[in-house]
C-alpha cells in the first residue's frame, strides 16, 4: 500500500511538472526561439497526457471511453511535434514541406487499429506498442539532425556553447534508454505476466522531466534576432560543402593572398577574437567583406572553419597568459574570460582539443 502511494505521489508529480513547463515554455517569457518553443511547448503537453489518465483513475474520476479515445488519438503526435520543435531550433525560418506530410502515416494508421481494438486484445497491445515504438524513430532522427547542426555552426559561431543543443541530445538520449525499458515492460506484460507497479519507470521519467525544464529554461536564442542577419548566417549555415564546392568563386585567387594577409593583420593588431560574442558577420564587417565572401576565404584560403580560426588566437593569447608572470594572480577562469571564452567549460574543451592538454597541465610543463 505504501509503494501505491509513492507510485501516486510520483505521477502527480510528473504530470504537474509537465504540465507546468510547457505551460511556462508556451507563454515564453523571454521571447526567445519562439516556433521552436511553440512546438516544444505542445510536445509537452501531449507528453503529460500519458499520465492524465492515471492521475484521474485514483482521484476518483475514472474516464469515460470518449476521453480515453481522445487522449489516446492525440498521445500518437507527441515525437512529430518533439521533432519539429528541434527543426525550428536549428532553422527557425524554416517551413513545412509536402513531404512533411509522411508524419502522418503512422498516426492513421495507428488511428485504425484504435479504433477497431474494442473486445480484441492483440490489436489493442499492438496499438500500446505502436503508440510508445512511435517515437525511438524520432528520437533517432533528432540526434543526427542536432549532431549536423554542431557541426554546421561552427562555419558561422566562435562560441557555439549556447547554439549547440546539447541539452536536447542528452534528451534524446534518457528517453530513447527510458522507452526501450517501456517497450520491453509492455511486451512481458502482454506476454509472460501482468504486473501493475510502473514506478521505477515513472521514476526515471520524473528525472526527465526536471532535468528539460532546467535547461530548455536556459536556453538563449540561438540567431539573431535581427531579421536580415539570421537570413544571411542561416543562408551560409545551411549550405552543404557540395554546395560550397560547386558555387562560382567568391574571391578571385589573386585577391585571395592580399584578403588572407588583411584578415591575419587585423587578428594580429585588433584582436577581434577577444569579443566573445564574436561571429562571422562582426568579424566580415571589420575585415570589410560580406560573410558569405569571409566564409569562403577561410574555407578556401585557410582551409579552416570559423570556429576553429577564431578559437586558434584565443588558445594563443590564452598560453601566453599562462606563462606570463604579470597574469600569475588571475585564475584559470580569468584567464578564459580574458581570452574570448564564455565559460570555463568551452575554455577546458577547446584547449584541450587544440593541445592534448588542459590549461592547468600546460601551465604545470611550462612552469617546469
Amino acid at each position: 500500500m505504501q509503494l501505491e502511494n509513492i507510485q501516486k505521489f510520483v505521477l502527480v508529480l510528473l504530470y504537474g511538472g509537465l504540465t507546468l513547463l510547457s505551460f511556462t515554455v508556451l507563454i515564453n517569457p523571454m521571447r526567445v526561439n519562439r516556433k521552436a518553443n511553440l512546438f516544444f511547448g505542445l510536445f509537452l503537453l501531449l507528453w503529460s497526457s500519458y499520465w492524465i489518465l492515471n492521475v484521474l483513475q485514483f482521484c476518483g474520476l475514472p474516464p469515460g471511453p470518449l476521453l480515453n479515445s481522445s487522449v489516446y488519438s492525440i498521445q500518437i503526435f507527441t515525437p512529430v511535434l518533439l521533432f519539429f520543435s528541434v527543426v525550428f531550433f536549428i532553422n527557425p525560418n524554416y517551413r513545412f514541406k509536402t513531404r512533411d506530410l509522411v508524419c502522418l502515416i503512422v498516426p492513421v494508421i495507428y488511428w485504425i487499429l484504435l479504433f477497431n481494438s474494442d473486445k480484441h486484445p492483440v490489436i489493442y497491445n499492438a496499438v500500446l506498442l505502436i503508440d510508445v515504438a512511435h517515437n525511438l524513430p524520432y528520437i533517432s532522427l533528432i540526434y543526427f539532425k542536432i549532431r549536423r547542426h554542431q557541426k554546421r555552426i561552427e562555419t558561422i559561431s566562435s562560441n557555439t556553447e549556447n547554439m549547440d543543443l546539447q541539452w536536447l541530445i542528452k534528451l534524446s538520449f534518457l528517453l530513447f534508454v527510458t522507452i526501450i525499458i517501456t517497450v520491453g515492460y509492455e511486451l512481458f506484460n502482454a506476454f509472460v505476466y501482468k504486473m501493475h507497479q510502473h514506478l521505477v519507470m515513472d521514476l526515471l521519467f520524473l528525472f526527465i522531466v526536471y532535468s528539460t525544464l532546467y535547461y530548455v529554461l536556459r536556453q538563449k536564442e540561438i540567431y539573431p534576432v535581427n531579421k536580415k542577419q539570421r537570413d544571411e548566417l542561416l543562408s551560409i549555415e545551411l549550405e552543404s560543402e557540395e554546395e560550397e564546392m560547386e558555387r562560382k568563386k567568391l574571391i578571385p585567387d589573386h585577391e585571395l593572398e592580399s584578403l588572407k594577409l588583411r584578415l591575419n593583420t587585423l587578428m594580429e593588431t585588433e584582436k577581434p577574437y577577444l569579443d566573445g560574442d564574436l561571429n562571422l558577420l562582426k568579424l566580415s564587417d571589420l575585415l570589410q567583406i560580406n560573410a558569405h565572401q569571409l566564409s569562403y576565404l577561410l574555407n578556401n584560403g585557410f582551409h579552416e572553419n570559423f570556429f576553429y580560426f577564431v578559437n586558434k588566437y584565443r588558445i594563443e593569447h590564452a598560453k601566453k597568459m599562462l606563462t606570463d608572470d604579470s597574469y600569475k594572480k588571475l585564475s584559470i577562469v580569468g584567464i578564459a574570460f580574458e581570452s574570448g571564452f564564455n565559460s570555463k567549460t568551452a575554455f577546458n574543451t577547446i584547449f584541450k582539443k587544440m593541445t592534448d592538454m588542459t590549461p592547468s597541465e600546460f601551465k604545470k610543463e611550462q612552469a617546469g
